[in-house]
């Protein structure tokens, strides 16, 4: 309540003053506006570069500066003059306050004005900080696209057991690869589903898409959505055109996507994302540009079955294998990384929703100068392929073992994991038990945040995202900075 009065007499001093009969003290009125002041200091220090005035409660920083002096003086004399302390007073029936003056009236003004100026020095500070902090952010060191950063603490002591998935994790694709999915699935969509041949025409656009967008079954819009479930400014696209916040509540009502309202979205999260959201942007984009009626929910599950076969139909495996040199990027670094934990004695496992030959053939080619003709599979203390994530972490199916030589899955019960040997299918929970590797002691790297890493984080492992699109080649010049989370 006292803080509610002051702020109302630093905006209107011209006001009338009404005191209510609770007693205040001069040293907690000074006592709370000192709190009130280091508010402000704190405000000011990590107020952002675009922040033009620092607002305090609902009032301006300007404002308060601009009438502190006069007012606070008045202030402060006023309540000596009142009598907390010295003096005494009496209620008049006009409803104005008549104070007694005494003689000691004078030595307590000095001792407000050196509160005043104290208090106006350590704002005058607040305000030539708060001026700096354009210059200030300048100088914050860029962070470095190839860091490592956490939000929770890890002990890499503790961890004796190190998993891997292969894709977009120990398997690094060229620009090539998204290309290859877009126009395979293109094309299964006019030969199979007798899409329009003009279709064929697309062609993918490596700057429209990003990962982590949603499709809206329902009106066929693109979506962009915050931590909050909201939709970005800049992220609502209808076909390849991008709506204004208008249109945006024009559809949805608001740019907060309801509980409801997300039971239509789908999220576009795997390495087909990219070519995946390009490819549907481009079919919604021809029926409009055709002004053909389509029914938007239509669109996903024809793109989705077509960007679904290019993978589980094997011909995307083929293709890459048939040219390893146009879509697979060597990088000696992680050969290098797999055999100083080796080294170390850590276990190690892959665990690939891939078929194992195309995943033999991808090691096969990026260590081929590296391995001296040994197997890549001797790195490796499990290796898991086809394991249907994220099934595997919830299901119960069994382990298959896989004859390499046959291409076929034994029928005997797998009760052990043999070195050399490669295993189908499973789920975690035999895994564990056949292992006995415990939770907190396992990490796992992954791609993607549902397949690969939310399943295993409730298994009790420590995961690791590997986040390609962080890696700009056109940053500007950073400097290395640790963070922590």
């Amino acid at each position: 309540m006292l803080r509610a009065r002051l702020l109302r007499l630093f905006l209107s001093p011209s006001n009338p003053i009404v005191v209510s009969s609770i007693p205040f003290s001069p040293r907690l009125t000074i006592s709370l506006l000192v709190s009130r002041l280091q508010t402000v200091r704190l405000g000011a220090l990590i107020a952002s570069e675009e922040s033009e005035r620092l607002v305090l409660g609902s009032y301006p920083l300007d404002v308060v500066l601009s009438g502190l002096k006069r007012v606070l003086k008045n202030l402060l004399v006023f309540f000596w003059k009142l009598g907390f302390g010295l003096g005494e007073f009496r209620r008049g029936f006009s409803g104005t306050l008549v104070p007694e003056l005494t003689t000691d009236d004078a030595a307590s003004t000095a001792g407000a004005d050196d509160e005043i100026e104290r208090i106006q020095r350590e704002f005058e500070e607040a305000k030539r900080n708060f001026d700096n902090i354009p210059e200030v952010l300048k100088e914050i060191p860029k962070m470095n696209p190839e860091g490592i950063y956490v939000n929770k603490n890890v002990r890499l002591d503790t961890i004796q057991v190190y998993g891997f998935d292969y894709d977009y994790t120990l398997a690094h694709y060229s620009e090539n690869l998204k290309i290859l999915i877009y126009d395979l699935a293109k094309k299964h969509l006019v030969n199979e589903l007798k899409y329009p041949e003009s279709c064929l025409q697309f062609e993918y656009d490596p700057k429209f898409p990003i990962r982590g967008l949603y499709y809206d079954k329902l009106n066929g819009c693109l979506l962009k959505l915050d931590f909050f479930g909201s939709i970005e400014l800049d992220g609502c696209f209808f076909g390849r055109k991008k709506l204004s916040v208008d249109k945006i509540v024009e559809i949805y009502g608001t740019r907060h996507i309801g509980r409801d309202q997300a039971l239509r979205l789908v999220g576009l999260m795997d390495f087909f994302c990219f070519s995946e959201a390009c490819l549907i942007a481009d079919i919604v984009q021809h029926f409009v540009d055709a002004k053909l009626d389509f029914d938007a929910s239509y669109v996903y599950e024809d793109v989705n079955h077509a960007i679904q076969h290019v993978h589980k139909s094997g011909l995307l495996h083929r293709t890459i294998l048939s040219d390893p040199h146009k879509y697979l990027v060597k990088n000696s670094q992680v050969l290098q990384f797999l055999q100083k934990l080796k080294e170390k004695g850590k276990k190690l496992f892959l665990l690939t929703n891939s078929p194992f030959y195309f995943v033999d053939g991808g090691m096969r080619f990026m260590l081929e100068d590296y391995r001296d003709g040994r197997s890549w599979r001797e790195l490796f203390d499990v290796v898991i392929a086809q394991a249907n994530k994220p099934s595997f972490y919830t299901s119960e199916h069994p382990f298959r073992s896989y004859d390499i030589e046959r291409d076929t899955l034994a029928f005997t019960a797998v009760s052990r994991f043999l070195p050399n040997e490669v295993y189908y299918h499973g789920c975690l929970k035999s895994f564990l038990q056949i292992t006995k590797w415990k939770g907190p002691e396992v990490i796992y790297f992954g791609d993607h945040l549902f397949s690969d890493l939310r399943g295993p984080s409730k298994a009790g492992w420590r995961t690791a995202a590997i986040i390609h699109e962080l890696e700009n080649k056109n940053c500007e010049k950073y400097s290395l900075i640790e963070r922590k989370g």
